[in-house]
């Protein structure tokens, strides 16, 4: 399966220690130079180096982005979208509204870090949705409530 992620999901899941749910639940999973770079500039949240993790390939991307939805989107967002549909991705892991809206018009699948964490439960690799969802939010990650409790009744929460 080709699995492409941008920056945001290795960031929620740092900060709650859960970021080997991605490999668990997709193998390898590819991300452009530029968020590797994002991850490496830092924040409040510390992530690994990307490269330097076993299941992370480093995919090329491209300098000349044409699509005209995607100039609108950051640049790890923007080459993140570009790659996997170059690729023919079956999945990108992606959270920011507008690029998952503009990642869907082009045609590919995505989940956000809320739908890694629900499928984490659902095959009993997390105890509990909620309690990661509440942790990433005190660590200044934000979701929508509704979308939030949707997927708590989801997953019997």
């Amino acid at each position: 399966m080709i699995v492409f992620s941008n920056t945001t999901p290795f960031i929620a899941l740092s900060s709650i220690g859960q970021l080997e749910l991605l490999p668990r639940l997709f193998g390898t999973v590819r991300v452009v130079p530029e968020v590797a770079e994002e991850c490496r500039a830092g924040g409040l949240i510390a992530v690994p180096e990307l490269a330097e993790l076993p299941w992370i390939q480093l995919a090329p991307s491209s300098s000349e982005i044409s699509s005209l939805p995607l100039l609108e989107l950051d640049k790890g967002e923007k080459h993140t979208i570009h790659a996997a549909c170059e690729h023919k991705a079956e999945l990108v892991v992606i959270d920011e509204k507008i690029a998952r809206n503009v990642a869907e018009y082009l045609g590919l699948s995505v989940i956000g870090t809320l739908g890694v964490l629900l499928n984490a439960k659902r095959k009993g690799m997390i105890a509990s949705f909620s309690q990661c969802v509440e942790e990433m939010q005190r660590n200044g990650l934000r979701y929508h409530p509704r979308l939030v409790e949707r997927l708590k009744c989801e997953c019997g929460e």
